[in-house]
């Protein structure tokens, strides 16, 4: 049986967090993997992709809460998950729910197809629905149960987003953990780090603990905690939010084995 990962509180500056175990199960991450890889997922892993949509998603919840605080609101809508995406770049993740989403038509930009021609908006739902949006519904319970541990519920079209942007980023991260197996590492990665016009330069880390190793351990089969790690640095941004969900991933796994 395998040995549930310790559950350790902590807080600190920005969104405050608490470290347990991820309202999404190690089983429905296994799923999203199976959708794009045939490589076997490790329990670590599935663990510590499990903590970092956590560590994602609740930032964005906490982005939104603020905004809808602003207006005296408790429950959320999804003009405040555009406003905490508005505010900090670091929370657009899952990008590529936006063309599903009525919450983001005519911010995207002009989409053209292979032609060169535009492709209106009325079609961009129906084309390529693919598994991350398709399974998006699968994400409702651990969402619905993040949103009652940071005290709001919110309306059905935000909730779909939520379910949407959760199920698109663990996608993409399942597709770069694969890549980096195959390739034996990270061959095609930089680090961009977001800053406010008129704001100092955050300073650079010293032996950069956030950096994608360019080499990996291991077999090339298994997909480890070290892959999850690695493709969580080529989905974030280089800021707070990156080192935050690699920080929660690390502890969230660190008496989980490895098999």
């Amino acid at each position: 049986m395998a040995t549930q990962p310790a559950r350790p509180e902590r807080s600190g500056t920005g969104t405050a967090s608490v470290i347990g175990v991820s309202p999404f199960k190690p089983s429905l991450v296994k799923a999203v993997f199976r959708d794009v890889t045939s490589m076997h997922v490790s329990r670590s892993a599935a663990w510590a992709a499990a903590s970092v949509t956590r560590t994602v998603l609740t930032e964005i919840i906490d982005g939104a809460r603020r905004a809808a605080a602003e207006e005296a609101r408790k429950k959320l809508i999804p003009g405040d998950l555009l406003s905490a995406i508005d505010r900090n770049v670091e929370l657009e993740v899952g990008n590529k729910w936006y063309d599903h989403s009525p919450t983001f038509h005519g911010l995207t930009g002009v989409l053209y197809d292979a032609e060169g021609v535009i492709v209106p908006s009325r079609q961009r739902g129906r084309s390529r629905k693919w598994s991350a949006v398709v399974g998006a519904h699968r994400f409702e319970a651990g969402v619905r149960k993040l949103l009652r541990s940071r005290g709001t519920t919110a309306v059905p079209a935000m909730l779909r987003d939520l379910d949407g942007i959760a199920s698109v980023f663990l996608t993409d991260i399942a597709r770069d953990a694969a890549m980096i197996v195959r390739e034996g590492g990270v061959k095609r990665f930089g680090t961009v780090t977001p800053v406010m016009s008129g704001e100092p330069a955050p300073p650079t880390f010293l032996k950069d603990s956030l950096r994608a190793p360019s080499t990996r351990r291991g077999d090339g089969r298994t997909i480890g905690r070290d892959d999850i790690l690695a493709a969580t640095t080529m989905q974030l941004f280089g800021g707070n939010l990156r080192q935050r969900a690699l920080t929660e991933a690390r502890e969230a796994t660190q008496n989980v084995s490895a098999g």
